[in-house]
């Protein structure tokens, strides 16, 4: 045989062998990786299970549910004594709504002033925002002894309550610019300052109408042009 022909025989036979080597260890290679990824899905599931069955979690789970509830009841009663409206009251049932509430706003109004009608519409958007303050207004003219009583004598005049004590008040529109084209959230922001509804999380919309609104803000003089008399 001829000695070159050999030489080639025996290097294609070890070519073939270190193929075949190889292709066996990828194929192994590939069985162990399909292995491995079986093992990690199988623990993936186990944990899952374990997170499902944590007792940790359970309680969790249990306390924010408890939480939502009692939130819930509270509000219903908060609806119950009258809260997320803005309601009418007459003279009779005025000292029974102030004194039910921690907190509490009155409107004392007069059904011909203007300035009235335009404290209303904003009071009446902020009651359903604001559950835990009561909302109510009472008809000045039909109510002397509480007018009297509170040293109501300009009109609009908002009285605000704690406990049915009357520690704060609104006279006119002196505190919001002394005009009547002043924001829902220029009130609101005011009666959060002024300590009887508190301010929601998040709430931060509405700053830019309200840094307008303090622009537009004119200097009151002594003799108060901005409400009318009572």
């Amino acid at each position: 045989m001829d000695p070159d022909s050999v030489k080639s025989t025996l290097s294609d036979l070890a070519f073939g062998q270190v193929m075949a080597a190889a292709a066996r260890n990828l194929q192994k290679e590939m069985i162990d990786q399909g292995k491995a990824q079986a093992s990690n899905s199988v623990d993936d599931e186990v944990d899952l299970d374990e997170l499902m069955d944590d007792p940790e979690l359970e309680k969790l789970h249990a306390e924010r549910i408890a939480s939502l509830k009692k939130e819930a009841e509270k509000r219903e009663a908060k609806v119950r004594q009258g809260h997320g409206e803005y309601r009418e009251v007459t003279e009779g049932e005025f000292l029974g709504e102030v004194t039910t509430s921690d907190l509490a706003i009155c409107h004392f109004y007069h059904k011909g002033f203007y300035r009235c009608k335009i404290m209303d519409k904003h009071l009446k958007s902020l009651a359903p925002k604001y559950i835990d303050t009561k909302f109510i207004k009472l008809d000045a003219e039909n109510a002397p002894f509480f007018v009297s009583k509170l040293s109501v004598k300009t009109l609009p005049c908002v009285v605000f309550f704690r406990k049915g004590i009357a520690f704060e008040r609104l006279i006119g529109f002196q505190d919001l610019g002394g005009k009547d084209d002043f924001s829902t959230k220029s009130l609101e922001n005011l009666l959060i300052k002024k300590g009887i509804i508190s301010k929601r999380k998040g709430d931060n919309e509405g700053d830019d109408d309200d840094f307008l609104d303090r622009r537009r803000t004119v200097r009151v003089s002594s003799v108060d042009p901005d409400s009318d008399s009572g």
